[in-house]
């Protein structure tokens, strides 16, 4: 066995010293970044990420309702009081007085603004009073960010107050306030059961596999640190306003990172105990270790890295905040994977293997035989199992005939609240559409106060389909130019009919104010269920792109990894198969079984990615010890020993992955639960159908083109070449093409350093004080650069017949400074921080 002559694994695992160092210094940075971090929860972000594109018209309605209304800014708490029995009618109002007179002393929480109700606003008792006057609502505008402890905890105090003065009555307390106030609670409760589940099974998995408590003990420290280097640097991203982080984003990081952290565990250690079997020396045999399983973890860090980036392209900020803080997660780990775990192994010496010693550690390596047995059988009839299980897969996509989506928050909590107790009341006394009215805004050059064009406009409003009331009092804004309209719909307003209705509602306003005479009018729709329905078309366009992008980025990562045209084809086709399969399955068993009202509206794209992105790794793994047995076997004996040797390591990792993400299924959320459930499935899919049967049965029916361009060469057995002669070999060409891979190097390293700084400069110099047409040609120089670098890497990389050593491994890293820069670009006028997209914010809407 070769070792590795990488200076740099020297300096770093050279030996138990050095070892010890770098341990220190995880630890260190750990610390230090934890003394000068906020906390995550502190800067955390739940409300943007349920909302539209700032660009949509239902954001549009809400910037001008907010603008134009004085008081609209707050946030509405609305308590809902039903009476019962002979006078409920009497009851109710008597219990509406009661709770009006608490919520108005001074007593009251300091974010309770006003208090609207029959008592304080008689006028509007034809909307705060059920028709057969046994309920009524009172709407209580409450300041401040729902996002803060404070709010909060008045949101309790004024659910405290209703139900002191309730009386014999029945009392709830919704609305945006409750409502924001409950999710938070539902997420903090199911933290902490998130992370102890999946401590403890992980725990009890490794120790399964390892049957040693030091080496189990080992990745659950190393994803410790990486998941705390992690947080902390995302805080202080987040802080500084450059990425987004939200609670179920935080969720699925912990479950990811334990996840992923555990598998590039065991592909090390197990290439470890493999070494050992040749090489006494430890830290000789770590080295091996790493250097052989460098291009695949590599490989696979570096497709979820880029496509949690491509989330960059979404319009919708549920998707588009997601992928920063899980890509920073998953660099890190690769990170800690390569230095902090092989460290942490050589530190703890031979008692690492403790009880059972080094010497079954190490022939534990050789493989178990049921993976000898499945081998025979894919090497026996590849037709057979491979028919078997494309057919499967499409027995289990027919699960997708019930496919629906869901846009209730509410719907979606697996545990009681208040805040839908209330909104089922409210459907029950005021009908569906009452819980989240709509506002439709018109707006003008003239004043529309004189006149009836109001009232016309109302009537067109009132004969659109499936409105059940218009408000009796259009509210108009201060020079009289807007006019807002309450619109209340027949339909539940989280359905998909309800989202359907919002485009001929908008229509019909817009005849309605033409009809009126108003010129060039125009009009807007707000509320829930308009900015559903524009959630709804933001994230059919983003899943569609991200889908598209993300299978090219796959695609390209596993024809630079296998040096292939026709492989990556065939692997992503197994990919796409698992996923339509795990999403069919997830269709049947939470909406028909579980009786779900739909598959949360976002479910499907993380699917998507995740599995994607993570399904790959098994494939990367397999194909990678397959191209590396063609040394020395045939194909087909070179998909036998693949299969053989990589079995039980990738089953393992698979299985702790999919234990992982299965946690998330405790989470008291319909998204989270959904999701683990999915992920949960497809990665077992992947593990024990796609990798071991599917892949191989392909690559044994494809013999000698399964990595067509490329043509195995003729085997050596591992003797027919002394050691001596292989060494110099391994060192690359010492020719042109060694001066081209160095010099290409040092351009890299060049270009790289150059980026950065650019990057850096943007954000604190040049972003704040250019104009937009500086922008546009300093992006075009970007753009150009960053297109020319891309393909002198092929053309360097095609010189050199595509042989990815640590070199060339290392330029082509060196475009990510530049993806960044253009990345960061977009995000910045997205987001409003160029100035010209700023400027352009604040115009009036309208012509």
């Amino acid at each position: 066995m070769q070792p590795t002559n990488s200076r740099l694994l020297r300096c770093l695992l050279g030996s138990r010293k050095r070892a010890a160092v770098v341990v220190a210094f995880w630890i260190l940075i750990a610390g230090l970044l934890a003394g000068v971090a906020p906390t995550l929860e502190s800067v955390e972000d739940n409300a943007s990420a349920n909302l539209p594109p700032a660009a949509s018209d239902s954001m549009k309605a809400r910037d001008l309702v907010r603008a134009q209304l004085p008081g609209q800014d707050a946030t509405p708490a609305i308590v809902v009081v039903r009476g019962e029995g002979a006078d409920a009618a009497a009851s109710a109002q008597q219990a509406v007085t009661r709770i009006t007179a608490a919520l108005s002393k001074s007593t009251r929480p300091d974010q309770v603004a006003s208090v609207i109700s029959t008592v304080t606003a008689p006028d509007a008792a034809a909307e705060l009073v059920s028709r057969d006057r046994s309920a009524q609502l009172l709407v209580v505008p409450m300041t401040g960010s729902p996002s803060d402890e404070s709010f909060q905890n008045a949101v309790d105090k004024v659910r405290s107050l209703v139900s002191d003065r309730a009386g014999p009555t029945e009392v709830a307390v919704t609305g945006p306030a409750g409502i924001a106030t409950d999710t938070v609670k539902v997420f903090s409760g199911g933290d902490r059961v998130l992370l102890a589940a999946t401590i403890l099974l992980v725990l009890v998995i490794l120790l399964a596999i390892y049957r040693s408590p030091l080496m189990a003990l080992v990745p659950l420290v190393a994803v410790g640190v990486a998941m705390r280097v992690a947080e902390t640097v995302g805080a202080l991203l987040a802080d500084a306003g450059l990425i987004t982080v939200s609670s179920q984003t935080a969720s699925i990081m912990t479950v990811l990172l334990f996840g992923v952290g555990t598998d590039y565990a065991l592909i090390i250690t197990v290439r470890y105990r493999e070494a050992l079997l040749d090489e006494p020396d430890r830290a000789r045999a770590m080295r091996t270790a790493v250097h052989r399983t460098a291009e695949s973890v590599l490989a696979s860090a570096s497709t979820i890295v880029l496509a949690m980036f491509a989330l960059l392209v979404a319009a919708s900020p549920a998707l588009r905040g997601f992928g920063p803080y899980l890509a920073l997660g998953v660099a890190v780990m690769a990170l800690v994977a390569f230095t902090l775990i092989p460290a942490l192994v050589l530190l703890l010496g031979r008692g690492v293997f403790w009880p059972g010693g080094v010497d079954k550690a190490a022939e534990r390596g050789r493989g178990a035989g049921v993976w000898h047995r499945v081998a025979a059988l894919v090497a026996k009839a590849p037709v057979r199992v491979a028919s078997a299980v494309v057919a499967l897969l499409v027995v289990l996509s027919a699960g997708l005939l019930g496919y629906q989506e869901s846009f209730n928050t509410l719907s979606g909590f697996r545990t009681a609240t208040e805040s839908e107790r209330g909104q089922h009341l409210i459907q029950e006394e005021f009908g569906p559409g009452e819980i989240a009215p709509s506002t439709v805004v018109v707006r003008s050059h003239d004043d529309l106060r004189s006149g009836s064009a109001p009232a016309e406009i109302a009537a067109g409003i009132a004969d659109a389909g499936h409105v059940s009331r218009v408000g009796e009092h259009p509210r108009f804004a201060e020079d009289g130019t807007t006019v807002f309209y309450d619109v209340v719909l027949d339909l539940d307003p989280y359905s998909s009919e309800a989202l359907d209705a919002i485009a001929p509602l908008q229509e019909a306003a817009r005849t309605a104010a033409d009809a009126a005479g108003v010129q060039d009018a125009t009009v807007l729709v707000g509320g829930e269920t308009a900015q559903n329905a524009d959630i709804r078309s933001a994230l059919d366009r983003d899943t569609t792109l991200i889908a598209l992008l993300v299978l090219a980025i796959v695609t390209a990562v596993l024809a630079l990894l296998l040096r292939s045209v026709l492989a990556p084809l065939y692997l992503v086709a197994t990919l796409v198969l698992s996923f339509l399969a795990t999403l069919g399955v997830t269709t049947f068993f939470t909406v028909t079984v579980l009786g779900d009202e739909g598959i949360g509206n976002r479910v499907t794209a993380y699917i998507f990615i995740f599995l994607i992105a993570l399904g790959v790794d098994y494939n990367i793994f397999i194909m990678s010890r397959f191209k590396q047995e063609l040394r020395t076997h045939p194909p087909a004996g070179a998909v036998t020993a693949a299969l053989t040797r990589t079995g039980g390591v990738v089953s393992s990792a698979g299985l702790i992955l999919a234990a992982t993400f299965a946690v998330l299924m405790t989470q008291p959320i319909r998204e989270l639960f959904q999701f683990g459930f999915a992920m949960a499935f497809g990665i077992l899919l992947d593990t024990f159908l796609i990798r071991p049967l599917l892949v191989p049965a392909l690559v044994r029916l494809l013999g000698d083109r399964a990595l067509w361009p490329s043509r195995p060469g003729t085997p050596q057995t591992p003797s027919a070449e002394p050691p001596a002669a292989e060494a110099p070999a391994a060192r690359g060409p010492e020719g042109g093409s060694g001066r081209l891979l160095r010099a290409f190097t040092w351009i890299a390293v060049v270009e790289a350093c150059t980026w950065a700084g650019l990057l850096v400069g943007m954000y604190f110099k040049y972003v704040p004080e250019t104009t937009e047409l500086g922008v546009r040609i300093f992006g075009t120089l970007h753009g150009a650069a960053f297109v020319v670098y891309v393909l002198l890497t092929v053309l360097v990389a095609g010189r050199l017949k595509w042989r990815l050593g640590r070199t060339t491994i290392l330029a082509l890293l060196a475009a990510i400074p530049p993806f960044m820069t253009i990345a960061f670009e977009v995000w910045a006028r997205r987001t409003g921080r160029l100035p010209g997209r700023a400027v352009a914010a604040k115009r009036p809407y309208g012509p």
